[in-house]
């Protein structure tokens, strides 16, 4: 069964606003389940960690049900290999400071010109700091492709530490994240994954990748602001941890410093039992394979979700992209191709004739169309594209409670400007 994109909707209490979203690429909005799940941790299990009473023992349970479902979603080993943060980036400083720590003066990192600066510079300051170089990788210009080449060639100077995001959250491009995966395991580097941008789009598999660190925030896939990290658990035992000392000594915990944000933890639960939903109702057809390679009970839901959610955002897409090239004085950056829809998620990024990319915002925002303008936090992009200076790009994110009618209406929308 495709997608029942008015069920779907319903889901999510927003879209009953006068509103096209399409700053998803920025924050989705909130799915039912989720705020529910943190509604009810308010309200019943509001307590801190490792009480004898009822609502500790209660939150705790919570807390572990999350810890457990997010392994699930990425299909990690084991619950302790999850880690629960603020957000991505702030998660990505704290483990770089730690991972920082083996590496020697004179050691090499990579990092890429096509990701979001947190991906980038939590490891060139750990590189300053003790004393390593980075080696930068580039992207083409012309299709917004990551340059393997460029690549292999940094590799051959054996880094310690690859770090590249799985889909750029400025031109949408997918990574061949399982294919840099080998190659940086093979000259002893640890691969460190941003998978912010393409968690809410297709699945993730961090055991059939063998990434060594992979994270994400739910507030790109249809929960609350938190961020979530994979890390391999041998690797998360064996790294030195800054911490106070009650805390556990062993991972999870020895990372989750502090008192967490429980009830965004609990939303995360929450998130993830929306795409179990979708994976129940409509992934029926998307089950091939699978069961064969191990997928079971909640890990096979959700991959027959995201399944099904990459099969209807690749028709939302097609539209975008057929709608982007039909409006007079577009300049689309990144892969333009319909043959390479699958190399990409639905993030476009755009220049309009000689209109700054703030103007079209806010033009589209006044006909009830959000859209983001700017960098994104993707400055190494637009400084490669010589645009940083001129206001970015402007940048349109379907997800899969879009629809192609909301398609049509940017089209008219930007026709007229």
């Amino acid at each position: 069964m495709t997608l029942d994109i008015p069920a779907v909707r319903k889901q999510f209490p927003s879209l009953d606003q006068e509103v096209i979203f399409f700053d998803n690429p920025g924050g989705t909005q909130i799915a039912g389940q989720s705020l529910a799940r943190m509604n009810r941790y308010l309200l019943e299990h509001n307590a801190n960690h490792g009480g004898t009473f009822a609502t500790s023992i209660a939150s705790d349970a919570v807390l572990h049900a999350a810890h457990q479902a997010m392994a699930d979603f990425y299909h990690a080993a084991s619950p302790d290999e999850i880690v629960f943060g603020n957000n991505m980036t702030t998660l990505t400083l704290v483990l770089s400071r730690s991972i920082a720590r083996t590496w020697d003066e004179g050691d090499e990192i990579v990092v890429t010109r096509l990701d979001h600066d947190a991906n980038v510079m939590p490891w060139v300051l750990a590189a300053q700091d003790r004393g390593c170089q980075v080696t930068w990788v580039d992207f083409d210009i012309e299709d917004g492709t990551l340059n393997l080449g460029d690549l292999q060639l940094a590799l051959e100077r054996k880094p310690r530490l690859v770090a590249v995001g799985y889909a750029s959250n400025a031109l949408g491009t997918i990574n061949p994240v399982a294919r840099i995966v080998r190659m940086a395991h093979a000259v002893g580097a640890q691969v460190y994954v941003d998978a912010v941008q393409y968690a809410p789009h297709g699945p993730i598999d961090v055991q059939e990748l063998d990434c060594d660190f992979l994270v994400t925030s739910s507030y790109k896939f249809f929960g609350p602001h938190c961020g979530i990290l994979y890390g391999k658990q041998r690797l998360l035992e064996e790294l030195f941890a800054y911490k106070v000392r009650p805390a556990p000594d062993a991972p999870p915990g020895k990372f989750e410093t502090g008192t967490q944000n429980h009830e965004g933890i609990a939303g995360v639960l929450g998130a993830i039992e929306y795409f179990e939903w979708v994976g129940r109702e409509f992934g029926s057809q998307h089950v091939e394979g699978l069961v064969e390679k191990g997928y079971t009970g909640r890990s096979l839901e959700l991959k027959k979700a995201m399944r099904a959610i990459h099969a209807y955002e690749y028709e939302l897409s097609r539209a975008l992209l057929s709608v982007l090239q039909s409006v007079p004085g577009l300049r689309l950056y990144g892969l333009a191709d319909v043959k390479s829809l699958d190399d990409r998620v639905a993030t476009f990024s755009f220049r309009l004739r000689d209109l700054h990319p703030r103007s079209v915002a806010e033009t589209l925002a006044r006909e009830g169309i959000n859209v983001w303008d700017g960098n994104y936090y993707a400055v190494n992009v637009t400084e490669r594209l010589g645009l940083e200076d001129g206001g970015g790009m402007v940048r349109v994110g379907a997800v899969h409670y879009n629809t192609l009618e909301e398609v049509e209406r940017l089209r008219e929308a930007l026709v007229k400007m």
